[in-house]
């Protein structure tokens, strides 16, 4: 296996693996460092069935299944489809945000296996570095943040988006601004534009100020990379310590894809 990093902060690219067949215990433990180490990772030229993307997945943890998002493909409720075409009104992940960060206990990663991309290089998916974005913070910020908490909302975002949604009600939850990685024990800033709505510890205009300035910090060029999605290509990120947003600048084109998410931990700060 060879890891080729795409940028100096966050992503590589991983070469040498084959998706469609189980991986072996020294194999999955050098994918699992290289995202560790990476924070997300990226294989070209797959082939896999949902059943094959499925198990690539449960070899990190157990599958989440989307709170929104209705299962499209039969037999597979762990595999949210993603879509976008002439039809598309909106697409998933046009802000900056980590997935699902409003359950109780959001993914620790998410696999997209794209299929359809649209011509000319566009569609890309850029990902952003939160262990930079919390250690590039000035120490007085970073002094105000800690013990402070959030409140990640999925009511404005899944409401109306999916059909038959009446009497639904979305996960809501209060989480750490600033987290500790249960693995690499490193800190992360954990906020960001689609869920997060209130600083619970502020007044709202303190709140707003304050987390407008953390979503542009966020939004810092050299925290990031951007992938460049081919047909069969596959982005694994870690929602604990990355952000992603994904670009639509290719109406209207179509791009389809699945993405499998994994279970994670509820959100800790420890000093």
């Amino acid at each position: 296996m060879k890891v080729q990093k795409v940028s100096p902060n966050i992503g590589a690219v991983i070469h040498g693996v084959d998706l469609s067949k189980p991986l072996g215990n020294q194999q999955f433990q050098e994918v699992h460092d290289a995202l560790m180490e990476n924070l997300v990772i990226f294989f070209r030229d797959q082939t896999i069935s949902p059943g094959q993307q499925k198990e690539f997945g449960a070899r990190f943890g157990k599958l989440h299944v989307h709170p929104a998002a209705p299962g499209l493909i039969e037999g597979h409720p762990e595999i949210l489809v993603i879509k976008a075409d002439e039809n598309s009104k909106r697409v998933a992940g046009e802000e900056w945000h980590s997935d699902v960060s409003c359950d109780p206990e959001p993914p620790m990663g998410s696999i997209l296996y794209l299929t359809e991309v649209p011509p000319d290089g566009a569609g890309d998916t850029m990902f952003a570095n939160t262990y930079r974005a919390y250690e590039t913070l000035s120490d007085p910020i970073k002094r105000m943040l800690e013990g402070m908490t959030a409140i990640h909302d999925g009511e404005h975002v899944y409401r109306g988006r999916y059909a038959n949604d009446r009497g639904k009600e979305y996960p809501r939850q209060e989480h750490p601004l600033i987290c500790t990685h249960p693995v690499t024990g490193r800190k992360t800033l954990f906020v960001n534009r689609t869920f997060t709505t209130r600083i619970v510890q502020l007044r709202k205009q303190e709140s707003d100020a304050v987390l407008e300035m953390l979503y542009r910090h966020l939004e810092t060029p050299e925290l990031h990379c951007r992938f460049q999605w081919q047909p069969n290509s596959i982005a694994f990120w870690d929602n604990r310590c990355a952000q992603h947003h994904a670009l639509w600048d290719y109406y209207p084109n179509r791009r389809y894809g699945h993405r499998v998410t994994i279970c994670g931990e509820k959100p800790v700060y420890r000093a």
